[in-house]
């Protein structure tokens, strides 16, 4: 009888202490972060120079990588999209920031699921300033001793509406 007390208490407690144990780990280790906003500023770098083969080298060889016109797959494929985007827009002040409550590990801190923002300007055809933001996800693994996209997707936040016009 004593037994079967002492096993029901001690299952009591482990069913008590399980989800304290759990909540520790949604608060987001300050090394990933750090390690991420190390990225961000290699990703901002690679776009402000509108160099197409250096952002893609901050993907995986098999990324999938989802625009706002549907998914891209591969490492070859993303820079030639990054090129054709820096031919035709010529991107200049990118700025991406990472939520810092958003980093998440996914299995073991190799692999991190990360949110934000950018922003950045586009040189319109007649060379107008063209302001253009939003948001981001992504998954980040480590390839040796460097974090490489697996999975990045994004949006553009539509202009807000003009205002009516009143008579």
């Amino acid at each position: 009888m004593k037994t079967r007390l002492l096993g029901a208490l001690v299952g009591l407690a482990i069913s008590f202490a399980l989800p304290t144990f759990a909540q520790q780990t949604n608060t987001p280790d300050p090394q990933i972060i750090e390690q991420i906003d190390a990225f961000d500023k290699k990703f901002a770098e690679a776009v402000n120079n509108n160099d197409a083969a250096a952002v893609a080298a901050l993907y995986t060889e098999n990324a999938t990588f989802v625009t706002d016109r549907g998914p891209i797959y591969g490492r070859q494929a993303i820079e030639k999209w990054y090129a054709e985007v820096f031919e035709t827009w010529h991107p200049k002040n990118y700025i991406g920031a990472t939520d810092p409550k958003s980093p998440r590990i996914i299995g073991t801190a190799d692999n991190i699921a990360s949110n934000g923002e950018w922003s950045e300007t586009l040189q319109g055809k007649n060379g107008e300033p063209i302001p253009i933001k939003g948001y981001w996800s992504t998954i980040h693994v480590r390839e040796g001793n460097d974090r490489k996209l697996l999975v990045d997707a994004w949006n553009v936040t539509p202009a807000p509406a003009a205002p009516a016009e009143t008579k």
